[in-house]
């Protein structure tokens, strides 16, 4: 009798860790820069929002999460090793990790984060009936070109010449220049662009914007630039420029300002899309969003610096204003 107790016992003590197991769920994370450190910005948040959406990490879910340093083939290697591991979901931060992904898999559901255009990058059909394994969030970059100059031409008054740094090898580029090109003649500005592929080639693009007499600089979207978002500001600063960027996270590494999507709402974001697929919904049938929350974040001390000072209309506007 105590026998047969025994395995009974065991016996459920084994159905209850097969459901635990059963119900813990993997996810891939494929980050762009190099250590969690690099992704202190955002790593945090995601995590949180998986917390706030009731997963427990451990016990209801583990995050796998990769470090590519901006490096093509790791990105691909950390996408074919969570194919193999067959977990339940990939977030793929950037465009090229969701490429990387979808090469290496198409059947585990891929959630992008931050897609310039997904379309034209090949992640999905449509925006509206995404069609494959991976859906996600989109960028408007090219949407906000007029409206981040106007604004910077509003906090640099004497603004004639914007340079426009650029990533090299980003496929948004190609819309981005023209579009930038377009916004500048509207304002009577004229634009430099200039690429740089590498951390130590932002040197040789700064000097080159200086010889070219910019007023101020442009930085355009790209994970290496936001990255190096420090040495960028430094580099700036350093040539007595006025910088715009794109991600409010940017620019208390130096930049002047910054307009552009709450990019800490998209990590909430893809984690409610994770959720969403975790309970039954497939990718293909999840329309990619656009972003619902734009802000303007300004630098005060920056300005100071460079002998500019933010009109009241500006500060009124401000989401953020860094001293």
């Amino acid at each position: 009798m105590k026998r047969r107790n025994l395995f009974v016992l065991s016996a459920g003590g084994a159905l209850a860790a097969g459901a635990q197991a059963a119900s813990l769920r993997r996810i891939g994370v494929l980050w762009h820069a190099a250590s969690a450190e690099d992704e202190r910005d955002y790593r945090p948040v995601l995590h949180k929002a998986f917390a706030d959406l009731g997963y427990v990490e451990g016990e209801t879910i583990v995050l796998e999460e990769r470090y590519p340093a901006e490096q093509p083939d790791k990105y691909r290697l950390y996408a074919q090793q969570f194919a193999d591991s067959r977990l339940d979901a990939i977030v793929a931060v950037t465009a090229l990790g969701a490429a990387a992904a979808k090469q290496a898999t198409s059947t585990i559901p891929i959630v992008f984060v931050f897609a310039a255009d997904p379309v034209r990058q090949g992640l999905v059909s449509s925006l509206a009936r995404p069609g494959g394994n991976a859906t996600g969030l989109s960028l408007m970059s090219i949407d906000l070109t007029g409206k981040c100059l106007s604004l910077f031409k509003e906090a640099v008054p004497n603004l004639s010449r914007v340079g426009l740094l650029l990533e090299m090898d980003q496929p948004a580029n190609g819309t981005l220049v023209p579009a930038y090109r377009a916004a500048a003649d509207q304002l009577g500005l004229t634009l430099t662009p200039i690429e740089a592929s590498t951390p130590a080639s932002f040197e040789t693009a700064f000097s080159a914007l200086a010889r070219a007499k910019v007023d101020g600089v442009v930085v355009g979207s790209g994970s290496l630039l936001f990255t190096e978002r420090a040495r960028i500001g430094a580099l700036a600063q350093a040539h007595g420029l006025p910088s715009f960027v794109s991600i409010g996270e940017m620019v208390p590494y130096g930049a002047l300002m910054s307009y552009g999507q709450d990019f800490p709402d998209y990590f909430r974001r893809a984690a409610s899309y994770v959720d969403k697929i975790l309970r039954g919904a497939t990718p293909a049938n999840l329309p990619v969003e656009q972003p619902t929350q734009l802000k303007l974040v300004l630098n005060r001390a920056t300005a100071s610096r460079l002998g500019l000072a933010f009109s009241p209309t500006l500060l009124a506007a401000a989401d953020e204003v860094i001293e």
